[in-house]
Order: structure tokens, then C-alpha cells, then sequence
């Protein structure tokens, strides 16, 4: 059913067979940043405003063709990540960029340590204003900047120092094979395993990936240790209170607010993940479930396979039935060779959609095969590009997406499809197993996110003071996943070397809460949009929905969430999207009560 599935076409980046060659445009650029550097570097504060707009029109530019660049270098190495040759390039071009960088971070540094006499000056003139907003976050930073001397080495050995250990991190993750009988397979097939109908596949399964992680825990251990230990130098010098708190700046984000979800999921987690898992247990006949159990199909499960073409009907009708245009733009990625779905030996696993630069597109890959799980990552990983080309209006310097927004557009369309899926979906009994469904997805973008949070705040706080043993990093694992997760699953030794498979506590310490803040705002928006009573109220939610994806990086989330009258500084905010969960566990109780009946009459 799913024998073809498309493969992405990178030339829109780079061509092989017409570009100039790849080096050679990354040394072109290299020397227009020196020159950029030698002719204004020191001089910025005494621009007036329309010499500084020709500046960062420049480096913006600069920016985005090694970007562009470094994009089609890394989906390269993404697509094939054990081959040598697309980890040399991915590394060169880093290198590349790193060193335009270099030449470049005058600019930032000087526009942030700039007085704010000189930088009133030169923004009262209206040439200026576009850069208003990216301007604010980069004297965001005044504080906790370092001489333009030490920025600049730190550019320098960035290769050979953190960004070193992510790569050693990503071509171990890459290499490992997990032993199943008489044979090995890849991380993406192992994670498919483990929702199998067969509860002695889904126990290979675990064991075969707790066997490989802890066989590898002594090397991860050490470069999580690094990691921290190098994040805790960097926050030192830079006069950061807390592990947490530079990743919550560069997100645009107070660190109360992220106390306030943090400490808002943890709470509800008795009500959210251990009660749905209490009942889950009940519902398959167990007092409880063992951890490889969590993602097990529930009885009568929907094994509905669907090949990419029906995926892709039920996608675009689900986006049309909101908004005509988002279903134009999902259908750009299916018609012009925008994602990869195959899954095949050497191929990053999970999914992600890389928005390149805002001069071509963005590109998804996922790893397809036909579940309805499948579909979801894919209406998630769409509404990603979605928001991706949607920001590019805004430039390359103001496109991104802080990551307190980051999720809304992915975690919104996987509640259109749901909901579509829900209507086209008669028979009761699949009805309920998509209802878990889709709870046990928000659980784990919403619960165990959190709990992977409370993994890293505990190993950041605890590496202060001493390099962590494996077994003591086991151990705030087993803590904060069994506080997660609750009673009801059973969480023996054989779990405890699973925090080895999480690439964002190597490639992003403290990224994970965004997930978790994505779900809980989309929450919030749902309920805004479920509660229009008229079709003039649902076209304004979706202006202004369109609106705050639009912003990209230019509004931080008080100012995008202000239209819609929600403050995610406000306690009671983060409540709407728990009390969306539990009521979706009230509902799967009520029904499965009711089911029970019917069948003793």
C-alpha cells in the first residue's frame, strides 16, 4: 500500500549539477562579511538610520544564503546520516558558517550594547521601524553579553567544542541497530514495534532498546555531563540565575511563566496521565501496564491502514473545512517534492519540518507507515510548514518563530484532522480507541514533556556541583518519569537507560517544555475557536489566527495571544488546556462505563 512514497527534492536549496559549487559561494560570502565587518565594525552607534537599514538589509542577506546553504547540508545528512560523506559536508558547512558568523556578530553586539540615546536617534527615522521588533530581542541580551572578543572565539571553536559533541551524540544515535530474533532493525521500526497488537513484539521491542541504550549509557552519560557542564560555564559568564533561564529568553518568555506551566502539568498529572493510565490498565485486563505497554493499541483499536494518498485527502480536508488557504498550502508539500516519507536504514528517525529560509520553503520529513498515528505526525508536522511560510513575510533575522509559538499551528492541525476523523469515524469502538488516541498524544506532548523537564532541571541543578554518574542520572530519571506516569505503569530496572534516545537534551537543553506550552496554548485557542457561535465569529478567530502566524518572531506571546483575550502569565490559562485533556478522559470513562453495560444486558 505504501510501496512509493515520495522522497524529497533538495535542488530548490542547491543543485549539484547547476549551482556554483557549494564551498565556493560559502567563501564568496565569507569575504563580503569581511568586508561587511572591516568597513562598519566599531561605527554603528554614530550610523544614522539609513546607513544602519543598508547594514542589516546586508547581513540578513548574508544570513540567508548561508543558511539556505547549511539547510540543504543538514537535510542531506538527515536523509542518509550514516554516510561519510554527507557528515563531512554537514560539517564544513557548519564550519563555513560559523566563521561568516564570526565576521558578523559585531553587528548584534554593537546594537545591543548601543545607548539608548544613539539607538532613538536612528530608529526615529521610518526606514528603521521594520526592524523594531527583532531589534528588542537582540538588546534582550544586553545583560548577559560577553566582550565582542570572547563572542567571537566562542563562534570560533563552536565546532570543535558543544557543537562537536552533538555531532559525536547524532552519529552514535545514527548507528545503532536494535537486535529483534535473527535480526536488527532501526529506531524508527523499533518505536513502530512498540505500539504492535502483539504484547510479545511490543516486549522485544522494549527490552531489545533498553539493551542497545544501556549498552551506549557510559558515552551518553558523558556527553549529557559535557553538555551541562559546558551550558553551566556559559551561563556563568553570562550571568544567568538559573540553567533554565537563557533558553526561556531566547524564547521570549518569562521564567515565571514557565514555572507557572511546569508546576500547573506536574500538578494535574494525578488527574491527567496517571488516571488515563489507570484506566487503560483496567481496559486491557491488567492491574498494570508495563512501561513498553504505554503505546499499546487498546482493544478494538483502530488498525485502519492508510496509504499516503488517503492521508493526504484526509489532511487537506480537515485544513479546508478552517480555512481554504491552509489547505492550498499543505498541498504545495505534496505537489513540489517538500517531504520525505519513506522510512529506510540510515534515516533520521521521528519527524520535524526544517523551515530552511524564507526565500525557498520549508521541508518535512517523517517516517510513514500508514497508522493513524502516521497521519497525525504528518497534519502536525504540515501545520509547522504551514506557520513556516506563513512567517517568511517577515525576513530571515524576524521569521522564526520563538518556541513558546513554535507548536501552535502543528499541534492545531492534528486537532482538525482529529476532529475530521472523529465525523467520518461510525463505528463506536473506533471511535473510542481514536479518543485514546488522541489523549495519550496530548499526554505525551503535555505530561511526559513535562516530566522530561523535570528530567533536565534536576540533572542541570544537581551537575553544578559534580559530574553525575550513569546510575545517578538513571536514578532522576526513574524519579521523574514514575511521577509522571504514575502507578499504573510499571517501571522496572530495564527503563532506566532510556533517557539516552532524547535528542533535544543534547541538541537543545530545556527545549522540550515548548511542546508542552504549545499544547496547553492551542488548548486555550481551541476552546476560543469550538465556542464561535456564528460563521462571522470563526472567520474573525481565523484572521486572527492567520495574524499571530503571520508575526513569526516579531510578537512575543503576550502580544499574540492578546487578540484572542488569553495571558499565559495568568494561572487560570494554563487550566483550559488541562481541563481539555481531562475532559477528554471524563469522556472515554462515560463511554467505555457505557459500552460495559451494554454488553452485560
Amino acid at each position: 500500500m505504501n510501496a512509493i512514497l515520495p522522497e524529497w527534492s533538495l535542488n530548490d536549496l542547491y543543485d549539484q549539477a547547476t549551482d556554483i559549487v557549494l564551498q565556493d559561494q560559502m567563501s564568496v560570502a565569507l569575504k563580503e562579511a569581511t568586508e561587511l565587518a572591516n568597513t562598519h565594525q566599531g561605527k554603528l552607534a554614530t550610523c544614522d538610520g539609513k546607513t544602519l537599514h543598508h547594514i542589516l538589509v546586508t547581513y540578513q542577506s548574508l544570513s540567508e544564503r548561508t543558511s539556505r546553504l547549511t539547510s540543504y547540508a543538514d537535510l542531506s545528512f538527515a536523509a542518509d546520516l550514516t554516510k561519510p560523506e554527507t557528515s563531512k559536508l554537514a560539517q564544513d558547512t557548519r564550519e563555513a558558517e560559523h566563521a561568516i558568523h564570526a565576521k558578523l556578530i559585531f553587528i548584534e553586539h554593537e546594537l545591543a550594547q548601543m545607548a539608548d540615546e544613539d539607538l532613538t536617534r536612528i530608529m526615529a527615522e521610518p526606514v528603521m521601524q521594520r526592524w523594531a521588533p527583532w531589534l528588542r530581542l537582540v538588546r534582550a541580551f544586553r545583560d548577559h553579553q560577553l566582550s565582542l572578543e570572547l563572542e567571537t572565539m566562542l563562534i570560533d571553536r563552536q565546532s570543535s567544542g558543544r557543537g562537536a559533541w552533538i555531532r559525536l551524540f547524532d552519529e552514535m544515535a545514527a548507528g545503532l541497530s536494535f537486535p529483534i530474533d535473527d535480526r536488527h532493525v532501526t529506531e524508527a521500526e523499533i518505536m513502530d514495534m512498540m505500539s504492535d497488537p502483539d504484547p510479545e513484539i511490543r516486549r522485544k521491542a522494549g527490552l531489545a532498546r533498553s539493551e542497545v541504550l544501556a549498552a551506549n549509557s557510559r558515552s551518553m552519560g558523558l556527553i549529557l555531563n559535557t553538555i551541562a557542564k559546558d551550558k553551566q560555564v556559559d551561563d556563568k559568564w553570562r550571568h544567568f540565575s538559573r540553567p533554565v533561564s537563557s533558553r526561556n529568553l531566547a524564547n521570549d518568555v518569562e521564567d515565571s511563566v514557565v514555572d507557572q506551566l511546569a508546576d500547573s502539568v506536574t500538578a494535574a498529572m494525578p488527574d491527567l496521565s496517571h488516571r488515563y493510565y489507570a484506566l487503560k490498565a483496567r481496559w486491557m485486563g491488567e492491574d498494570k501496564l508495563n512501561w513498553w505497554d504505554r503505546n499499546a493499541p487498546v482493544p478494538g483499536d483502530d488498525d485502519r491502514m492508510f496509504s499516503w494518498d488517503d492521508a493526504k485527502a484526509i489532511i487537506l480536508d480537515a485544513f479546508g473545512q478552517f480555512d481554504p488557504m491552509f489547505a492550498q498550502m499543505a498541498g504545495w508539500f505534496f505537489e513540489r517534492n517538500w517531504i520525505d516519507a519513506p522510512t529506510r536504514s540510515g534515516k533520521a528517525s521521528g519527524a520535524f519540518s526544517h523551515p530552511t529560509v524564507p526565500s525557498v520553503h520549508p521541508y518535512i520529513l517523517v517516517n510513514f507507515h500508514g497508522k493513524v498515528r502516521d497521519v497525525m505526525t504528518l497534519a502536525h508536522e504540515l501545520g509547522h510548514g504551514i506557520h513556516q511560510l506563513l512567517a517568511a513575510d517577515q525576513g530571515h533575522l524576524m521569521a522564526g518563530t520563538p518556541l513558546t509559538l513554535a507548536e501552535t499551528a502543528s499541534v492545531f492541525g492534528e486537532m482538525l484532522v482529529f476532529n475530521r476523523l472523529m465525523e467520518q469515524t461510525a463505528d463506536s469502538t473506533q471511535r473510542r480507541a481514536l479518543l485514546a488516541g488522541k489523549i495519550e498524544d496530548m499526554l505525551n506532548t503535555v505530561v511526559r514533556q513535562i516530566g522530561f523537564h523535570n528530567f533536565e532541571t534536576r540533572v542541570h541543578d544537581m551537575r553544578q556541583s559534580a559530574e553525575l554518574t550513569v546510575e545517578q542520572i538513571n536514578d532522576i530519571w526513574m524519579q521523574t518519569q514514575a511521577e509522571a506516569l504514575g502507578p499504573a505503569i510499571h517501571i522496572d530496572d530495564s527503563y532506566r537507560p532510556l533517557w539516552g534516545f532524547i535528542p533535544h537534551f543534547i541538541h537543545v537543553p530545556f527545549y522540550v517544555y515548548a511542546y508542552a506550552f504549545g499544547d496547553g496554548l492551542v488548548g486555550a485557542l481551541w476552546q476560543k475557536y469550538q465556542s464561535a457561535e456564528s460563521a462571522a465569529e470563526r472567520a474573525d478567530f481565523v484572521a486572527a489566527y492567520q495574524d499571530l502566524l503571520r508575526a513569526g518572531g516579531t510578537k512575543r506571546h503576550d502580544a499574540a495571544l492578546a487578540p484572542f483575550g488569553l495571558d499565559a502569565s495568568e494561572p487560570k490559562f494554563w487550566s483550559l488546556g488541562l481541563e481539555m485533556i481531562s475532559g477528554m478522559i471524563d469522556q472515554l470513562e462515560s463511554e467505555l462505563s457505557e459500552a460495559s453495560l451494554n454488553e452485560d444486558k
